[in-house]
């Protein structure tokens, strides 16, 4: 009720015999404030400070700091720079100095950042040193006390001091470190220097990894993995960290001898470090060695019962291993830790599936469409099993929502045209076979298609023409010949002669080529006959030779170790995917392509490994 309250303070301010009026007056500048009235804030915090005496010396530097907060939201820097340098000259803390920072940041005053920087590494905390809590040994009562004050609230409070100076330092450096220098490294190395002379000098090996970072995301891998190598001969803590952050590069890299190497680094400077330990058991799960991947996915939950990478990686090797009830209970435990995560709601799904239970499969996927409404993948999931189920009317709502927002998955768009042909709307599913004739020009079976349905909604002309455009664009397909022959007869036209003369030449055509075929199988089998034959007359070394011979060319007809198997046809290759989310790491939000559990793991699992706790 700021019009109330403001309405009350007036008439408390008015009254002169009220001689704490001042206060009052840095309370109605706070209201102004909230209501984003910034010029009567500053009114009202400049008639407080003129009414508050010298002797409340620390009121006047917060009133000085309210100022220049609120000249910052005006975007009046130079204002603002004016009151955080009056405070750092006279009572310096760590807030201030870090506003004036950014002051100078916004006006791009390279120099000013520079000094900036130094006061605020030099703001003293008025903290204790932390060796006042080590206890004396030959002491007992020295050692209760100093037992009964290390976590007292005292202790506490500095803590949380020293934290949130670490904090603004840290947050300091990322910022200026590329506006202060020609290059971000070079200025990152300027923060150092500086940090590793003052009293925080444990931040600059952290400052060290997040240059690291930063070259991570600027996608110069090389000169990140240089920085996180300086680490190796550093203290186990950072050690572990850099050698995390290497595992971790190597395995998206996908250079996993380098990944288990930096994984075993990092484990053996801390073995409690969980993200080293899901790194290890990453390594070991590409290597397929499921056993030995859970093990070390079960000790990082026993280091850190909130590592959720070690709780989803172990229900995915759990699957792989085809213990599917434990693999269920690990990401049911995991969706109680995160709520509204897609991939977890879709893990779920498929594991009932595939347990056989679809209605707790379907109610999972619903789950997921609140999450990622737009998903097409999530709901041409649904549609797939509600037409398993049987429920026609459900499923074409979930293919039709999928197909509006990615109008491009031929199953999808088979599927509804198929739909609407069972349901005798035979002139609905030609827009679908349409557009699946200009995904896939080469495949003749969506323009039968067309054709086909123009010819059950009894447009005969439009079917006739959509037949000899066919056959213009693929003269040999038998099946076309033979619809415009019965169509040029039902229709009487002259052209029937031409075509069944065609079709005759195609037909023959194409016996002639299954007898070669046929004649080439029976020679081959023929040939191995007596192959087999003479190697038992006595012709052994000829036998071998032909042996040898028969092998090598089966071997060839396979791919190489390096190379991939295709598939036969584009079906089974839309088929051997899987769609984890929708949604993921560094990628649309609502994804139009599927994804295998491999891409899962790697770009998901690991993704929070990156910055060391």
């Amino acid at each position: 009720m700021y019009t109330e309250a403001l309405n009350t303070y007036q008439v408390i301010v008015k009254n002169k015999m009220f001689s704490n009026a001042g206060r009052l007056k840095v309370n109605m500048a706070n209201i102004y404030f909230k209501q984003k009235n910034y010029t009567k804030a500053i009114k009202f915090y400049r008639m407080a400070l003129d009414q508050i005496s010298n002797a409340h010396n620390a009121m006047r530097i917060k009133i000085m700091q309210n100022i220049g907060v609120v000249f910052i939201h005006m975007g009046q820097y130079s204002d603002a720079i004016t009151s955080f340098e009056y405070i750092m000259s006279e009572s310096p803390n760590i807030k201030t100095g870090f506003n004036l920072i950014l002051c100078y940041y916004a006006i791009g005053d390279r120099e000013r950042m520079k000094k900036a920087f130094q006061k605020l590494i030099c703001v003293p905390l008025g903290i204790d040193d932390d060796d006042k809590y080590i206890p004396p040994n030959d002491d007992p009562h020295a050692n209760m006390v100093i037992e009964a004050i290390k976590n007292d609230k005292l202790h506490q409070m500095e803590r949380e001091r020293k934290a949130l100076a670490e904090k603004y330092i840290m947050t300091s450096a990322k910022f200026i470190a590329p506006a202060i220098e020609s290059s971000f490294a070079a200025g990152f190395d300027w923060c150092v220097d500086m940090v590793k002379g003052s009293q925080y000098v444990e931040l600059a090996n952290d400052l060290e990894i997040n240059k690291a970072i930063t070259y991570l995301r600027q996608r110069d891998f090389r000169q990140a993995v240089e920085t996180l190598k300086m680490f190796e001969k550093k203290d186990s803590r950072v050690k572990s960290a850099a050698a995390t952050n290497l595992s971790f590069l190597y395995f998206l890299e996908k250079d996993y001898d380098q990944a288990d190497r930096y994984a075993e680094l990092a484990m053996s400077a801390d073995r409690y470090n969980p993200a080293a330990l899901v790194n290890k058991g990453n390594t070991e799960f590409v290597k397929e060695d499921y056993e030995k991947a859970a093990e070390f996915y079960k000790e990082a939950l026993h280091n850190d019962s909130s590592c959720t990478e070690a709780l989803y990686n172990l229900g995915l090797t759990y699957k792989r291993l085809g213990r599917l009830e434990e693999a269920l209970d690990c990401f049911l435990k995991l969706h109680a830790i995160l709520r509204n995560s897609a991939q977890v709601m879709y893990q779920l799904s498929n594991l009932y599936e595939m347990l056989e239970d679809p209605h707790q499969a379907i109610e999972w996927l619903m789950q997921l469409t609140s999450v990622t409404p737009t998903d097409a993948q999530v709901l041409a999931k649904l549609g797939d099993l509600y037409d398993n189920e049987g429920d026609k009317s459900q499923a074409f709502q979930y293919y039709y929502e999928s197909y509006r927002y990615f109008p491009s998955n031929i199953s999808v768009i088979e599927w509804l045209g198929a739909y609407y042909i069972d349901t005798q709307f035979c002139e609905k599913a030609i827009q679908y076979f349409e557009r699946a004739t200009l995904i896939q020009p080469t495949q003749v079976k969506w323009q039968l298609m067309v054709a086909s349905c123009y010819r059950r909604s009894g447009n005969y002309q439009k079917a006739l023409e959509t037949y000899k455009d066919i056959h213009r664009k693929f003269p040999e397909n038998v099946e076309c010949l033979r619809f415009l022959v019965r169509l040029c007869t039902d229709m009487g036209l002259k052209e029937v002669q031409d075509y069944a003369t065609k079709l005759k030449k195609v037909e023959k055509m194409k016996e002639i080529r299954e007898q070669r075929v046929r004649s080439g199988r029976d020679s081959s089998a023929r040939g191995r006959r007596e192959g087999s034959a003479g190697s038992g007359d006595g012709q052994s070394n000829h036998g071998t030779s032909a042996k040898g011979e028969r092998l090598s060319v089966k071997l060839k007809t396979l791919p190489g170790s390096n190379e991939p198997y295709e598939a036969s046809t584009q079906q089974e290759i839309d088929a051997s995917y899987v769609d984890p989310l929708g949604p993921q790491m560094q990628r649309p939000k609502t994804a139009a392509r599927k994804r295998t559990e491999e891409d899962e793991f790697a770009d998901e699992e690991l993704g929070d490994d990156l910055l060391p706790e």
